[in-house]
């Protein structure tokens, strides 16, 4: 058996009062008390304390609050509670009575809260425990199956991208390639437009250069034909040759006698010929059997298939000889330019010629000019018996010449007459030669 006994007090005094305390005790077996302090207070006269203690039997215990009740009360009071219980019992008991009544509703609400809150509590613990696992092994195969496929589609979508990949640098490379070609033969094509301009220009400079040609060869031809006429008539006479021969024979009369003869020896060929064919002819005709028909229809057949091939033939031969046409029309053109060519170059020669033979002749000309004023003056000097000759000059036309020609002395023994430079007179030769010759006057000095 055992008993353990708890006992706590307390005092307060507002305007008087008495504290209190209780204790309780024992069971059979065991037994355990719980006392727990409690206070009241009353208004107007004061407070005091009390307590209850439960005895014998059962226990219970709810929130911090112990009580029990076994068949009895028990009580002590404190040493100022003594007088309060000698005076005033039974008022003091219904106050404890009222207290353990509302301890023991209390009790009871508090039970009825803890077993809704334990109800509360395994609704929670049901809702949340772990639900049973499924069975999912039946799909486990599927899922495999799944991902295979799933994988297998992955690797060839791979292989496709790879490949499309491939095919698309190909093609972006065909298509830079094909892009440098249009290119270079874009620049191809300019450059031979720009020959055809060229050539164009060219040719109708040609043209126009062989109509000058045509008309110079025109004049070159009327200008040969009267000459011709000229020398013609210069030599003025008439050539008549006479030849003595034996009469020859009548080749017309020959001839038509030749043509009657083998008319006539063709007409009997002829003849004869058509006698033969009527002949044979009428003998085919009734030893011919049904069989030659078709032997005939091969070998039409064979003669039309030999005139196609002999036609191919031909086309292949007239397909030839055009290019064959067309080459050598390109190489005579080509020709035709060189010697197009070589003619303007043989013309510009000959306009050279020409010019540089008026040029000779022109200068001939002054050459025997200046011979000529040469010999006067030569022969002016001598008969003048001059002692000094001096030259001054009243305008020139190179400063260089008149200051050469002005420095110019004659010997001393010359003094009777003397010539003055009045000018230097320009003498075209050609447009890219001039000669300036001075012009003299004789002065008596």
């Amino acid at each position: 058996m055992s008993c353990s006994i708890k006992r706590t007090s307390s005092t307060s005094y507002r305007s008087g009062g008495g504290g209190g305390g209780a204790c309780g005790g024992s069971s059979g077996r065991s037994s355990s008390v719980s006392c727990r302090r409690y206070a009241s207070s009353v208004i107007g006269g004061g407070s005091y304390g009390g307590a209850a203690c439960g005895g014998y039997g059962g226990g219970l215990s709810m929130g911090g609050l112990a009580g029990g009740f076994g068949g009895g009360f028990a009580g002590s009071c404190g040493p100022g509670g003594d007088l309060l219980l000698s005076g005033n019992e039974k008022v003091t008991m219904q106050n404890l009575n009222d207290r353990l009544a509302s301890y023991l509703d209390k009790v009871r609400r508090l039970e009825e809260e803890n077993a809704q809150l334990e109800l509360h509590i395994r609704e929670w613990y049901r809702k949340q425990a772990p639900s049973v696992s499924k069975d999912y092994s039946s799909y486990y195969q599927t899922i495999e199956q799944l991902q295979n496929q799933v994988g297998s589609s992955w690797r060839t979508m791979i292989l496709d991208i790879d490949n499309s990949k491939m095919t698309a640098d190909d093609f972006r490379m065909k298509y830079e390639n094909e892009l440098v070609i249009r290119q270079t033969v874009e620049a191809d094509i300019n450059g031979l437009r720009n020959i055809l301009d060229g050539l164009t220009t060219t040719r109708s400079s040609l043209e126009s250069e062989l109509e000058s040609l045509k008309d110079e060869l025109i004049a070159l031809k009327r200008n040969h034909e009267e000459e011709m006429r000229q020398l013609q008539s210069q030599t003025g006479g008439d050539v008549s040759v006479e030849v003595n021969a034996a009469p020859g024979e009548d080749l017309t009369k020959t001839l038509n006698d030749l043509r009657d003869e083998y008319e006539q020896i063709i007409e009997k060929n002829r003849r004869e010929v058509e006698q033969w064919y009527e002949v044979k002819v009428c003998n085919n005709a009734q030893s011919e059997s049904p069989g030659q028909g078709h032997e005939l229809r091969r070998e039409m057949q064979n003669l039309e298939i030999e005139l196609q091939a002999q036609l191919s033939t031909k086309s292949s031969l007239e397909n030839s000889l055009a290019e064959t046409e067309s080459r050598y029309g390109r190489m005579l053109q080509q020709i035709q330019a060189q010697i197009n060519c070589v003619e303007e170059e043989l013309g510009s020669i000959r306009c050279e010629i020409e010019g540089q033979s008026q040029e000779y002749k022109m200068l001939l000309g002054i050459k025997m000019r200046l011979e000529q004023e040469i010999q006067q003056y030569r022969a002016l000097l001598q008969e003048g018996g001059m002692s000094s000759h001096s030259y001054s000059s009243s305008s020139y036309c190179h400063g260089q010449s008149s200051d050469k020609a002005g420095k110019k002395h004659l010997p001393k023994n010359i003094q009777t007459y003397g010539f003055h430079i009045l000018c230097f007179i320009p003498f075209p030769v050609n447009s890219n030669l001039v000669l300036w010759l001075p012009h003299l006057q004789l002065q008596q000095g």
